[in-house]
């Protein structure tokens, strides 16, 4: 996969713009001033390909970039306190609409937290949607390079008691100016892509085997957390 050769397509301000999904979709997940577009950039090569907003939260539209045969779709970031109550609704129209559509090829979510603080409300109340709706994800944890060696094992350890499932998920320590993580994030990519049409035609064909494989461990077959079935 030629991460340098993906494309910006469009934009989508209404859930009723988008098209059906044609490919697989990967999609990107956070906070404003989480460093999306920062991370979106590198890890396609290119200098300005995801726009970084000079005011947090007022950009409440979907991007589709596709590369090769998928797409990578940045939701809006969410959490900007200093924005209208009519914007947050925007933002949870867009992100709880699009997480929702289950005719869409959602094949990942790529979810974005500071590695500098806590989890904020915002974000675990995302976790919870993504683990209650059964949907395939990892954490990619941003601006590593700003803690030092102590701070970071400390975070480290604090993130296992505030994530649910944090010890089972895949998870990735990203900089923008190490470059650190974007390999491996990449890699995910590619593992998502090529895995995801394989693996929705045999969670079709052999669905009971699949339940039984995901109530036991809560993995799919991608690697990435599937929490467990509700009872």
């Amino acid at each position: 996969m030629n991460f340098s050769n993906a494309k910006f397509l469009t934009s989508f301000g209404k859930l009723s713009q988008m098209p059906r999904s044609d490919r697989p979709e990967i999609c990107f997940s956070g906070r404003s001033n989480v460093g999306k577009s920062t991370l979106i950039n590198k890890v396609l090569n290119r200098k300005s390909i995801a726009r970084v907003s000079s005011v947090p939260g007022k950009t409440v539209t979907i991007n589709f970039f596709e590369l090769d045969e998928i797409y990578l779709v940045d939701l809006p970031g969410y959490g900007y306190a200093k924005v209208s109550k009519g914007e947050k609704r925007g933002w949870g129209q867009l992100i709880g609409g699009y997480l929702a559509d289950g005719e869409r090829q959602l094949a990942l979510v790529i979810q974005l937290i500071d590695m500098r603080h806590a989890p904020s409300k915002d974000d675990l109340m995302m976790l919870d949607y993504l683990i209650d709706n059964e949907l395939p994800f990892v954490i990619v944890l941003t601006k590593a390079d700003k803690l030092k060696k102590t701070e970071r094992e400390a975070r480290m350890a604090a993130f296992a008691q505030e994530i649910p499932y944090f010890e089972d998920i895949t998870v990735i320590p990203f900089s923008a100016v190490t470059l650190e993580g974007v390999d491996e994030l990449r890699a995910v990519i590619e593992d998502a892509a090529e895995d995801f049409e394989a693996y929705d035609e045999e969670y079709a064909e052999e669905s009971e085997d699949i339940d039984e494989s995901l109530e036991n461990d809560g993995i799919d077959a991608n690697g990435f957390l599937v929490p467990r079935r509700k009872e």
